[in-house]
């Protein structure tokens, strides 16, 4: 398998993660990058929570790939058309993108099964360094691979977890080391143990993630979908309380409880917290905004003014970053 592009350089840049201060960080044994930002090399891990959590990242995946010179190759037993990216809204010509070869539906059968119907880990491996290849050959810059696991996981008689380890240690052996293959590989997280998930998340290097509903370099908005909310990093001050109240409002329209993930929050002002507090006066005592992983000080502030009494404000959890990967 060919590890580096037909130009020998790569349209991916590199960046070194920083702090609010500018300064590098100490890289963690993962990346977690908003999946617009995965690059050739990346295999990357999505265990998602639900259809509208997969498609929000799988489909900009594949989309993406499909309209800059780049090569998707999809394992699955789905029909092209009911791909995440790929229905009538994706705005992807079907039709001329597999007649060039440009997307590859790979059945199961044909791409990881053996003559019994048996998974395969061997077979998977040998059809991606050949996709890999032949896109080489086609002159695509890159290739974009992906495929959902779920199937090997929530049935009797799948593969053992120590094959289905083993086939990931494969895929990342051929994928990280290459300059022209990125993967995403799926799971729906509530068809696996906790467990086995945290050991199939620690077998890939890099968590994919939706991309940002805001960045503007100083505040980042994300969706979180378990549980469903919005993460909040770096810092949330006047000029950004517009952009944010209308991401709550959005996020809060069709769900009863609403997380919001304040670990990563270096800064709110006082307004960003009335904002809370007024969000808050509307909501039912059993709909409330949840204020997961919030600043002693910010908590501070919070019972100070008596916004603490709201019954629809209510102080979350705290997280471990040992879940990253595994829950949200």
């Amino acid at each position: 398998m060919r590890r580096a592009s037909k130009t020998g350089t790569t349209a991916y840049a590199e960046r070194t993660p920083t702090n609010f201060d500018g300064q590098a960080m100490e890289t963690p044994w993962f990346a977690k990058r908003p999946v617009s930002e995965v690059r050739p090399g990346d295999h990357g891990w999505l265990a998602y929570s639900g259809p509208e959590e997969r498609d929000r990242v799988i489909g900009p995946f594949v989309r993406e790939g499909l309209q800059t010179n780049e090569k998707v190759v999809y394992v699955t037993d789905a029909p092209a058309d009911r791909l995440p990216g790929l229905g009538p809204r994706g705005g992807v010509d079907l039709d001329a993108c597999g007649r060039s070869g440009q997307l590859r539906v790979i059945s199961r059968r044909d791409a990881c099964l053996n003559r019994r119907g048996e998974f395969e880990p061997a077979m998977l491996v040998d059809t991606i360094g050949r996709e890999v290849d032949a896109a080489f050959g086609e002159g695509y810059r890159a290739v974009r691979i992906t495929t959902d696991h779920t199937w090997l996981v929530d049935r009797p008689g799948t593969p053992d977890l120590t094959r289905v380890l083993g086939c990931e240690d494969r895929v990342g052996d051929t994928v990280s080391p290459s300059t022209m293959a990125m993967a995403i590989c799926q799971i729906d997280r509530r068809a696996c143990p906790p467990g086995e998930l945290a050991a199939i998340r620690a077998a890939h290097e890099v968590l994919v993630e939706v991309n940002p509903e805001f960045d503007d370099g100083v505040l980042k908005i994300i969706r979180t979908f378990d549980p469903d909310g919005l993460r909040l990093v770096g810092e949330l001050d006047a000029a950004r309380h517009a952009v944010f109240a209308e991401s709550l409002a959005r996020v809060s329209a069709a769900r009863r409880r609403v997380h919001l993930d304040l670990s990563r929050l270096g800064f709110i002002d006082l307004g960003g917290l009335h904002l809370l507090a007024r969000h808050a006066i509307g909501l039912p005592a059993d709909q409330p905004l949840v204020l997961d992983d919030l600043a002693p000080d910010v908590e501070n502030v919070i019972e100070m003014v008596g916004w603490h009494r709201l019954p629809g404000l209510v102080r979350g959890s705290r997280t471990s970053p040992d879940t990253e990967g595994t829950h949200r």
